[in-house]
């Protein structure tokens, strides 16, 4: 088995979904008492926040691809950046390090094209609804991606923020999001990405009338295909 390195804490919330998402996964792939090799890195998340408000995304990917350094040399095989969002630096990252880096939107991509999909919803953080790196990508699989727009826009953003990251789960905030999907279902949305991982921690695929595609999943899954191939 290989080694993952885990490039966490943006926010912790999402990286502890990681982990058990990865022992499981491995555990039931394998049986018996096995758990998945990997390495975290965990970075202090008021300090990376404080680069995002500032638009300081240099200082972001430093910071990110110092940490990367780090995890290769603690023996990782394989880097996964606990985040949708941070991918905004994930070029700075790869190249810092000579192992592979295996990019969330890529393998969410690789999700939609198998489900048949060609249109889908993405909710996310305000920076990956908004800029290019991520939706951008998505595009290059052949993918339409649908994002909210006005006030719900900011509620998406608001409530990752202001609650999710804190580990707040409101009803009320569920109940609002399954309002934005069904927006962005009524203007052609097929399926709905949950791009940003803790998305996942407030609603699934029970919440809404299309496919969901949960990225810190997908990710994971993805992670442990690398690490038993």
């Amino acid at each position: 088995m290989r080694r993952i390195g885990l490039l966490g804490g943006m926010s912790w919330e999402s990286t502890a979904l990681y982990y058990r998402l990865l022992n499981e996964e491995v555990r039931m792939r394998l049986g018996g008492f096995h758990s998945a090799r990997l390495v975290l890195a965990s970075v202090d998340f008021a300090d990376v926040e404080a680069m995002q408000a500032a638009g300081d995304w240099a200082a972001a990917g430093a910071l990110l691809a110092d940490e990367a350094r780090n995890l290769q040399v603690a023996g990782a095989e394989c880097l996964v950046l606990c985040t949708n969002t941070m991918h905004k630096v994930a070029d700075a990252i790869e190249a810092a390090v000579d192992i592979p880096l295996l990019h969330l939107a890529d393998v969410t991509a690789d999700a939609v094209r198998h489900a048949g999909l060609e249109r889908v919803a993405l909710l996310g953080t305000r920076f990956t609804m908004e800029q290019p790196f991520y939706v951008d990508r998505l595009r290059g699989h052949g993918i339409d991606v649908l994002v909210p727009d006005g006030d719900d826009l900011t509620l998406v953003h608001h409530v990752i923020y202001d609650e999710l990251v804190l580990g707040v789960v409101r009803d009320e905030s569920r109940a609002a999001y399954v309002d934005v999907v069904r927006r962005l279902v009524e203007r052609g949305a097929e399926g709905v990405v949950l791009g940003c991982t803790e998305i996942e921690l407030l609603i699934g695929p029970d919440d809404v009338t299309v496919p969901v595609f949960a990225t810190t999943r997908l990710h994971a899954l993805a992670a442990v295909d690398f690490a038993l191939s």
